[in-house]
C-alpha cells in the first residue's frame, strides 16, 4: 500500500510539473519552434554586422597571395623584426644609466643578431646560386627553417640545401628543417 502511494505521488508531480511547462509556454506567447530560430551551427557575428576584421581581411589576403609575393612578404617581416632587435639593443647601449652587466648583454645580443643575420644571407645567397633563388632562412637558437618554392623543390633538394646550412652554421642535420611554399 505506501508503494503504491509512491507511484501516485509521483505521477502527480510529474503531471504538475508537465502542466505548469505547457502552461508557461502558452501564456509567454512564443512558438515552441520558430521559423527564424538559429540552425546548430550556424555562424553568426555578436553584433550580426558582416563586415570582416582587419585580421580576417589580411588572412584572406595572405591566402590570395602568390607563393612569391608570401616570401617577399616574410623576407620583409624578418627584417623588420630584425631591425627592431638591433635598435633596442642600441638604444639600451645609449642609456647612459644602464647598468655594465646589461650593456655587455645588449652588446652581446646584438652580436648573435648580426652574426645570424650574415649567416642567412650567406646561406640564401649560396642557395641562390645553387638554383633556389627564392629560398629563404631562419636562425634560432633551436636550429635553421628553410623556405623553398614548391616549384624549386626536387629529390636532390634536401640535400643540397642542409648541407649549404651545415657549411654556415653549427646547426646539427637533424635540426634543419625545409618548407616548401
Amino acid at each position: 500500500m505506501k508503494i503504491k502511494k509512491h507511484y501516485v505521488l509521483a505521477a502527480a508531480l510529474v503531471l504538475a510539473l508537465g502542466a505548469a511547462v505547457y502552461l508557461n509556454w502558452q501564456f509567454s506567447g512564443t512558438p515552441l519552434i520558430s521559423p527564424t530560430s538559429k540552425e546548430l551551427g550556424a555562424a553568426t557575428y555578436v553584433n550580426n554586422d558582416a563586415k570582416a576584421t582587419a585580421d580576417e581581411a589580411e588572412m584572406t589576403a595572405e591566402s590570395e597571395m602568390t607563393p612569391e609575393a608570401k616570401l617577399a612578404k616574410a623576407r620583409t617581416d624578418r627584417t623588420q623584426a630584425q631591425d627592431k632587435a638591433i635598435e633596442e639593443a642600441e638604444n639600451i647601449l645609449s642609456l647612459s644609466d644602464t647598468s655594465e652587466d646589461a650593456k655587455a648583454e645588449a652588446v652581446a645580443a646584438a652580436n648573435q643578431i648580426e652574426q645570424r643575420i650574415l649567416a642567412q644571407s650567406n646561406i640564401e645567397g649560396i642557395l641562390s646560386a645553387k638554383g633556389y633563388p627564392g629560398a629563404m632562412c631562419y636562425l634560432s637558437d633551436s636550429g635553421c627553417t628553410v623556405t623553398v618554392l614548391s616549384s624549386q623543390l626536387t629529390d636532390e633538394a634536401p640535400i643540397i640545401i642542409k648541407e649549404t646550412v651545415i657549411s654556415q652554421t653549427e646547426v646539427e642535420f637533424n635540426n634543419i628543417v625545409i618548407v616548401d611554399v
